[in-house]
């Protein structure tokens, strides 16, 4: 894939891929540069199932929920136009199922302590899913 636009939907880069096992199951990393904060990037972790392992477990249209998250300053830091709300802003999202599933980053300005926060967790249409993994840029200057 390739590199994010700031102001559109932040688009994942493989910079990394781990192999775990002898059937081909992988780790993968992507980079995804948050599309409305210039100089921040995040880095998620993520199982990458291989047709061996679709084929042996018999569920062939989904990959695990399991995701980590790391973001930092990898530049100046520019707001965009956030959400500032407590809600957040979805800045990143990709299936993780022929349907019902998708792995989501979500942005949320912590704003008193000047603290971009990042979370990462699975959305499913059934139920939700208690997996997650959060990161946060500071947004002070020392």
């Amino acid at each position: 894939m390739a590199g994010s636009a700031v102001g559109g939907p932040a688009l994942a880069e493989v910079v990394g891929k781990v192999g775990v096992d002898w059937v081909g199951n992988d780790i993968l990393i992507d980079a995804i540069p948050d599309p409305e904060v210039e100089g921040v990037t995040c880095h998620i972790a993520y199982f990458d199932r291989s047709l061996i392992d679709r084929f042996r477990q018999g569920n062939w249209f989904e990959d695990p929920s399991n995701a980590s998250i790391a973001c930092r300053q990898t530049g100046p830091i520019t707001l965009g136009d956030i959400d500032r709300s407590s809600d957040g802003e979805e800045i990143f999202s990709e299936g993780r199922s022929l349907v019902l599933k998708s792995l989501v980053v979500t942005r949320v300005f912590d704003e008193p302590n000047q603290t971009l926060i990042y979370l990462v967790h699975a959305r499913e249409l059934t139920e939700g899913s208690a997996k997650m993994s959060i990161s946060t840029v500071p947004l002070y200057r020392p």
